[in-house]
């Protein structure tokens, strides 16, 4: 893909810009993102540990939490703290994941708009196959969770719909 401001070099630096419901789009070479200044290609600039680093700290201030030393959450395995974490922005190992797991949670959220869990994208023309298995998945999830909850009711409304979702897919 070639930059979109001179249209002479590759685009090495792709950039998804949401304000108020609108997606704009950026592909841009190095020399063209310094230029325009809203993005920095070098290290010296914004970087993506920059933003995970703000996104893992939204509740508080950087220099607040690295003064948390003493009595910090830390990983048994690796030795690993949540402020040492902020700060490098990994992992030490995968047992970070559930010792900071209640931390990682709210950032999720933000992150996969409302969602803990990323699904990913599924492809409009061949993905129709996918989306309706996710579909059946998600809502015997939900009739289990309702049975389990006695909300019978509410139970065979999605027991019918995922009839209806499964007599269309045997067509």
């Amino acid at each position: 893909m070639e930059c979109q401001e001179c249209h002479l070099r590759p685009a090495t630096l792709h950039f998804t810009k949401i304000v108020n419901g609108q997606k704009i789009e950026y592909h841009l070479c190095d020399q063209c993102a310094k230029e325009k200044g809203d993005f920095m290609a070098e290290s010296n600039g914004f970087s993506i540990h920059d933003l995970l680093s703000g996104l893992l700290n939204f509740e508080q201030p950087l220099e607040e939490t690295m003064n948390q030393h003493h009595g910090a959450l830390q990983c048994p395995t690796c030795g690993l703290t949540y402020p040492e974490f902020i700060k490098i922005g990994k992992f030490g190992c995968e047992d970070c994941y559930k010792t900071f797991n209640n931390k990682l949670d709210p950032v999720f959220r933000k992150i996969h708009g409302g969602n803990t869990i990323h699904k990913g994208k599924i492809p409009k023309r061949v993905g129709k196959d996918i989306s309706v298995k996710r579909r059946l998945k998600d809502l015997k999830d939900h009739l289990q969770r309702l049975v389990e909850k006695e909300e019978f009711e509410k139970a065979a409304e999605v027991r019918d719909e995922i009839r209806s979702l499964e007599d269309r897919g045997d067509r």
